[in-house]
């Protein structure tokens, strides 16, 4: 990795948004590299937006302020997409991954996504349900995210969530979130 990745999470309190972006970068931090993850709350409840942020480099960070020109840009609650000007300071090249069941080329005029920024989907909260009965879509939106990303590796992240959640959740929580997170892996698209 030759430079500092910058990611911009955008979700709603609630979601795990936060929580996802924390399990992200101790992923990339076992995979050798220096990390940082950090929320900036509006309003802070249930439902209200939110942002977070990831910082990943091969080289100490010392930059500790908002992600403002984002390499990857993850959207956890599509809905977002009505309100937010989700692309605001995106590079030529940003990767765009949103949680919704289909995109299409409305979703890219939504977003206002360019032509070598690409789009990625996964219906994570759809995953979240069947994998634990809630639709907490952090799990499954930090697998895809890995994936597309390459920023981290899959069996250290399965690790990685097990041993965070384990402390916190029962093992049929646990389990749920694993296979969540197994599925985002495997069923995020480009569009």
């Amino acid at each position: 990795m030759k430079k500092t990745i910058e990611i911009r999470w955008h979700g709603r309190g609630g979601q795990g948004t936060v929580t996802a972006a924390k399990v992200f970068a101790e992923a990339c931090m076992h995979s050798g590299r220096h990390v940082q993850a950090f929320p900036e709350y509006g309003p802070e409840r249930s439902g209200a937006p939110l942002q977070a942020y990831n910082r990943i480099s091969a080289k100490e960070l010392r930059q500790h302020c908002p992600v403002l020109n984002p390499h990857i840009v993850v959207i956890v609650d599509a809905t977002l997409l009505d309100k937010i000007d989700v692309s605001v300071g995106a590079f030529d090249n940003t990767l765009f991954l949103v949680n919704m069941s289909a995109a299409t080329e409305e979703t890219k005029q939504k977003i206002g996504i360019r032509d070598e920024q690409k789009l990625f989907y996964v219906d994570a909260s759809q995953i979240a349900m069947d994998t634990i009965g809630k639709a907490l879509p952090n799990s499954p939106m930090v697998g895809a995210l890995t994936r597309i990303s390459g920023l981290a590796e899959f069996d250290p992240l399965v690790r990685d969530v097990e041993k965070s959640f384990g402390k916190k959740f029962t093992r049929k929580v646990v389990d749920g979130n694993l296979d969540g997170l197994k599925r985002g892996w495997k069923e995020v698209r480009e569009l």
